[in-house]
């Protein structure tokens, strides 16, 4: 496991997931996801399941497509994948805990390679295992499409939603409890990124399931604007300034440097050479884009021991003498992203569209490019452009009001205080997805746990001896307040079968 937390530092390797362009002419969304999904340096180590440890069983469910309604095809079924690993598990006598890791949006195999959260912990709690595939991902897909048949299918790709989504976890993990007679087996499930706002909306919704939910750089406040629509990119911005206030300034100054280039006849042609494109640049916008979406995976993902925006802005600061900005700019792209023939622009963008499709449909995150102190372009988040390309997309009308509507996210200290209990929501103040996330304690049992210098979904990464202490403390922190939860359980799980024996 040490093998492949080192791996994934050195690659920056999302789930989560997130990339979705605001209009025709906007920036993408920067992405979810709990973990980088563009490789740095050299192609990611993924979870094989051919070699994998005999510890982890492959298992597929004959999953309801639809849990909602009772139309003819809503009975239709299709195969989802999920796995166990019991190696550690106390047993259903010892009503041991369950620990169940709720996919996000990508391929389990990923999820399995580099979260470390459950395996670093199931000793200790002689957990049982469970990582559960979300469906049109991976091996999950239904009636056995690829995903670009699905997402081309508008029948089979209007049951791709999260509350259809959490509802599989719901059943899959009633059928593991009936199946090993674990009926009081404690579940607590576990996610990061859209991942972890599926674990406390499945909190939330099946209480009766799950004791207690681990949500790790969960933006919960994102939707129905509730966060700042400039949050993100105000935190990315604060991070480069951290880092460095030249590279900060550098990359502030050369969008303009950028325009006065591909102004010229010849203008994108020297772009394309001076930043090594793999084809040529037919708009300028494209590397714009591709610089955006680096930067901000730079802070996103920006960990110890490597801290790859620390790379980045002192490669850009490091150039070699005499270099223009542009110059400098492209030091950065080579640092970060290795030394390579070419450089991809569409390396950001997703062509399955599954993530557009979740965000044009219920998932709509209004981030945008503010004016105020922010290194970049100003590009505000666009609602009306933003329905007009998922029409374009999918035929579909955006319902940015419904997340909020089936979920609850307005007056959340309100609301949750009484209400809601049994949640961790877990940030580093570094990843800019924090902006949109719950940095307060609620009540007693629903709590924050953050750290000043955290980035996207490092407390769920496997543990190492070279992890800092705040790090270290973190996970501490996460790992008490969930014995607690099962303590308390436990007592009243005791006490309630004494009076039913009475």
């Amino acid at each position: 496991m040490d093998f492949l937390r080192n791996s994934f530092q050195l690659l920056i390797l999302f789930l989560i997931i997130f990339t979705f362009p605001v209009s025709a002419k906007g920036f993408k969304n920067p992405r979810l996801g709990a973990f980088s999904r563009t490789a740095t340096h050299h192609e990611p180590k993924i979870f094989n399941p051919a070699t994998a440890s005999q510890d982890f069983r492959f298992f597929f469910y004959s999953q309801r497509l639809d849990h909602f309604n009772y139309k003819p095809e809503s009975c239709s079924t299709f195969q989802q994948r999920y796995v166990i690993n019991s190696k550690y598990w106390g047993g259903a006598n010892s009503s041991a805990p369950i620990f169940a890791f709720l996919g996000e949006e990508t391929d389990l195999d990923y999820d399995l390679s580099i979260i470390g959260f459950l395996t670093d912990n199931a000793s200790r709690f002689k957990a049982l295992l469970v990582y559960i595939e979300h469906r049109f991902y991976g091996k999950s897909i239904p009636f056995g499409y690829s995903s670009e048949e699905a997402m081309k299918n508008a029948s089979i790709r209007g049951f791709f939603n999260s509350a259809q989504a959490i509802a599989d976890y719901a059943a899959i993990l009633i059928h593991v409890k009936k199946t090993l007679l674990a009926k009081d087996s404690p579940i607590i499930v576990i996610g990061g990124s859209y991942g972890g706002l599926l674990a406390a909306w499945f909190r939330l919704k099946y209480p009766h399931i799950a004791l207690g939910a681990l949500a790790s750089s969960a933006p919960i406040l994102y939707f129905d604007d509730i966060a700042p629509r400039a949050g993100y990119y105000s935190v990315v911005t604060k991070d480069f300034k951290e880092t460095s206030e030249s590279c900060y300034e550098t990359i502030r100054k050369s969008w303009s440097e950028i325009d006065k280039v591909a102004s010229k006849p010849d203008g994108l042609s020297i772009l394309s050479e001076k930043f090594k494109t793999c084809s040529k640049l037919k708009r300028s916008f494209d590397l714009k884009d591709y610089l955006d979406s680096m930067y901000a995976e730079a802070a996103q993902y920006n960990e110890p021991p490597i801290y790859p925006l620390t790379i980045l802005c002192g490669a850009i600061d490091g150039a070699a003498e005499g270099a223009d900005i542009l110059g400098q700019l492209f030091a950065g792209v080579v640092a970060y992203k290795g030394n390579k023939s070419c450089y991809d622009m569409d390396q950001y963008n997703d062509p399955t569209d599954r993530w557009r499709w979740q965000m044009c449909s219920e998932l709509v995150i209004p981030i945008g490019h503010e004016k105020n102190d922010s290194m970049f372009q100003p590009a505000p988040f666009n609602l009306s452009s933003f329905t007009k390309e998922c029409k374009s997309l999918f035929g579909v009308q955006p319902q940015p009001h419904w997340i909020a509507t089936y979920y609850g996210c307005h007056d959340i200290k309100l609301i949750l205080h009484r209400f809601a209990s049994n949640i961790i929501f877990s940030n580093g103040l570094r990843d800019p997805h924090s902006s949109g996330g719950v940095l307060e304690n609620i009540s007693d049992s629903v709590v924050a746990i953050s750290t000043v210098n955290g980035s996207h979904c490092l407390d769920i990464l496997p543990a190492k001896t070279s992890d800092p202490e705040w790090l270290t403390l973190q996970r501490k922190n996460e790992v008490e307040t969930i014995e607690g939860w099962i303590s308390n359980y436990y007592s009243d799980l005791e006490e309630f079968s004494d009076q039913n024996q009475a």
